[in-house]
């Protein structure tokens, strides 16, 4: 937990019994019981608990569960933190631990975390739990809560979004895990001033997890993409057009399908793979990167692995992201950029209603130092139709 027994509490800090009971969003905390120990056994040897709760015991046995229950929790309290157990408020039943620890007196600051066994997840059960212990923190004094997330750990960030945390940025190998090993963690944080209800997204998801007009088919880049992903940023021609025009590693590109959806939810990018609708077979990638929020401009960018070209593919696809990102995501202008020589990728803007608005001379790094021209291209929501054809 981090909290360190006899430290000084937050100015303001109301002390709370570790036999408190709390009731709140259909979730209860309450103590941990010995009655827990089977339901603890099981959540803490789950592999997803185990990977990102890189503290675990390896393995976790009922004598580290007696343990927890016996020392572990109440040296959480005595530091002025909290361990909850999350119990289903009819049953009684253990659904996940909640904490707060890693106290910051000085800052009226603490650290809120959560785990959830298996059976639970996908019920709304850690946000809600997670909402119900910062309220509860608030009411005793603490001014600002951290949540950290590994990058991987994309449900966590959803439920620090949806509990109303917003992202602060990343603290660079941050945690070791038990291979010795550093990794990235995410932080988020939410003030006491900050208002209820969930975080807002940049990037929303898509309606019904993909888009699609019958031909060709968009869904999110995931971890199981990174071979197809190698193979495509490996062409010849990808790389020349990739900035900077270098084919990345495997470790690369796997580190980047498992990390989409973090970025995703940051509001940086939106990675998309093209698919045929017909047989689900991997086309291409398509992008959306939002880099100037502030005047709702975004930038995309494809590629296409050479069995799927010259089918209208790539336009298709780009009809249906350009639709999605005005309409959903509340984008003003989308741009795109094409080396001068390109002129396949021109044209594919073109019949997707883009217009080509001047050259940026030199704003491609190329090899060797030299810096290569490139072809801008607009789109605004007049220039489509309602059905993303060009207006």
């Amino acid at each position: 937990m981090g909290a360190v027994p006899g430290e000084a509490l937050p100015a303001g800090y109301l002390a709370a019994s570790p036999e408190q009971i709390v009731d709140g969003n259909g979730v209860r905390l309450r103590p941990f019981q010995e009655a827990d120990l089977d339901e603890l056994v099981a959540g803490c040897t789950d592999p997803v608990t185990q990977r990102f709760v890189p503290t675990l015991p390896r393995p976790y046995t009922h004598a580290d569960a007696r343990r927890w229950v016996a020392e572990g929790a109440a040296a959480a309290w005595a530091g002025g933190g909290a361990a909850y157990a999350i119990a289903d408020p009819d049953s009684d039943r253990l659904l996940g631990g909640a904490s707060v620890g890693r106290v910051v007196p000085e800052r009226a600051q603490a650290e809120v975390g959560f785990w959830v066994v298996p059976r639970a997840r996908r019920r709304g059960v850690a946000t809600a739990a997670t909402r119900t212990l910062a309220t509860w923190a608030f009411a005793r004094g603490f001014g600002r809560l951290e949540l950290l997330t590994e990058p991987e750990n994309t449900a966590s960030q959803r439920v620090a979004l949806a509990a109303g945390f917003q992202r602060e940025g990343v603290r660079r190998g941050a945690v070791v895990h038990p291979d010795g090993q550093r990794y990235d963690l995410i932080a988020w944080v939410r003030l006491a001033g900050d208002p209820p209800g969930p975080s807002p997204r940049l990037l929303p998801d898509l309606p019904g997890g993909g888009l699609a007009d019958g031909v060709v088919a968009l869904r999110p880049v995931g971890p199981d993409d990174a071979d197809f992903l190698h193979a495509l940023h490996g062409l010849p021609d990808v790389v020349a057009s990739s900035v900077p025009p270098v084919a990345p590693t495997p470790a690369e590109t796997a580190l980047r399908a498992a990390r989409a959806a973090s970025r995703w939810l940051a509001g940086e990018r939106a990675d998309l793979v093209i698919v045929d609708a017909g047989t689900g077979a991997p086309a291409g990638e398509l992008g959306l990167y939002y880099q100037e929020p502030l005047i709702g401009t975004a930038m995309v960018g494809y590629s296409m692995l050479p069995a799927w070209r010259g089918r209208g593919y790539a336009t298709r696809a780009l009809r249906l992201l350009c639709r999605w990102a005005f309409d959903e995501v509340g984008v003003a202008r989308l741009t795109a950029g094409t080396k001068p020589d390109n002129a396949r990728s021109q044209r594919v803007l073109q019949r997707a209603g883009f217009r080509r608005e001047g050259l940026l001379r030199g704003r491609l790094p190329w090899q060797a130092g030299e810096r290569l021209d490139d072809v801008l291209f607009a789109l605004l929501p007049a220039d489509l139709a309602p059905g993303g054809e060009p207006a």
